[in-house]
């Protein structure tokens, strides 16, 4: 098990503490979840995201998605109904398990589908007008648009 000390980072940055939170988060969800269930997550578009999800066995009243603030969080449940069962070899896991998805600034979840055993999740980043750049316009010194910028009437 690999342990590393971010202090360093919190002493030479200012307003990062977020994402060292989050590299730090990451290191330890790795390797207490022991990676299971599997997972990909691809980039379908620009601006979007697809997280699968490998859930077989588990039907989809058994899941749940929910996003709270800025994370995702995919668990599963499985009733009890393999009591009368006998397995000689039990090699799909279908225990409970709890997977926690970082999500950054703007990404919100579109959907989400249940397809061949396989858990899609869509997500897109969505940033607002306000946040997206802009070009502004450079006026002259002598031109009419300067003027106005300026304060000053512009006479014909």
């Amino acid at each position: 098990m690999r342990t590393y000390d971010f202090t360093p980072l919190y002493r030479a940055t200012v307003g990062f503490d977020r994402m060292a939170d989050l590299l730090d988060r990451v290191m330890t969800n790795d390797v207490a979840t022991n990676g299971y269930p599997p997972y990909n997550i691809e980039k379908t578009g620009d601006d979007a995201y697809r997280i699968t999800v490998a859930v077989a066995g588990f039907a989809p009243s058994d899941l749940n998605v929910e996003v709270r603030e800025n994370a995702l969080i995919v668990a599963a449940r499985k009733e009890k109904g393999d009591a009368k069962r006998t397995y000689l070899h039990r090699g799909i896991a279908t225990r409970a398990f709890e997977k926690t998805f970082q999500l950054a600034d703007h990404v919100h979840v579109t959907g989400a589908r249940h397809e061949d055993g396989m858990l899609h999740i869509e997500l897109e980043r969505q940033v607002p007008e306000a946040l997206k750049p802009r070009q502004i316009q450079i006026a002259s010194h002598g031109s009419v648009d300067a003027k106005a910028i300026e304060g000053q009437t512009v006479e014909a």
